[in-house]
């Protein structure tokens, strides 16, 4: 007669290192020579969109380009012989009479560095404030997400919430602000819920600095 069939006969022995064989009751533990598991691949940092300030770089290099040609101009025309423009002979005249405390040259100095601070805030602030970086998944591709539609987003989760009669969502880049109004449900209540629906929608914009959340609930006005 044949001996009765064993079903643990049946388990299969998991393979070990340093030739060990694997007992029945024995923990695997994890290899600390194994590599460890390469982390998600980013695509790069994801800076913002610059802006081309063509209107401000094309109003500039046309007054530049009129004052340098007429200033040649008139230069050319004192070697020629010619007497100087009279907006030049009157503005030697004015500089040399008039002195530093004046309220005309301190206005016009006060001027100058107005325009060019501008200008220096031009050149050196990317602009696009309406544009949200998204996160950069793979290299030479980027992307951004209007303000106005992430709002546009967020809000219609946020109407989602039970309780919630009217919702106003404002996104800046560094937060997004929750206005709602609740007609039934205890405030507190409505505002936890807006609080974890609303920034689970952040997260899936994919902005690559989410903004911090703000919420705010109120009782519709009697009247």
């Amino acid at each position: 007669m044949s001996e009765p069939h064993d079903p643990q006969d049946d388990t299969r022995r998991l393979p070990t290192t340093g030739g060990e064989e694997q007992r029945p009751g024995d923990v695997l533990t994890a290899d600390p020579e194994a590599p460890a598991p390469e982390p998600e691949h980013s695509g790069g940092r994801a800076g913002r969109f610059r802006s081309a300030r063509r209107v401000p770089a094309v109003l500039t290099s046309l007054v530049l380009l009129g004052a340098s040609g007429l200033l040649l101009y008139d230069i050319a025309s004192v070697r020629a012989g010619r007497p100087a423009m009279w907006w030049r002979r009157t503005f030697a005249d004015e500089l040399a009479s008039r002195h530093l405390d004046d309220v005309w040259v301190l206005t016009g100095s006060a001027v100058a560095a107005a325009l060019g601070l501008w200008l220096l805030f031009l050149a050196l602030t990317p602009g696009l404030r309406s544009l949200l970086p998204m996160s950069r998944r793979h290299a030479g591709v980027r992307a951004a997400l209007d303000r106005d539609a992430a709002a546009l987003v967020l809000r219609d989760r946020a109407v989602e919430v039970a309780g919630v009669q009217s919702v106003r969502v404002r996104m800046r880049r560094r937060r997004a602000k929750v206005s709602a109004v609740s007609h039934f449900r205890e405030l507190d209540e409505v505002r936890d819920d807006l609080d974890a629906v609303v920034g689970a929608g952040i997260k899936d914009l994919g902005l690559a600095r989410p903004p911090r959340l703000s919420v705010h609930v109120r009782r519709p006005k009697k009247g």
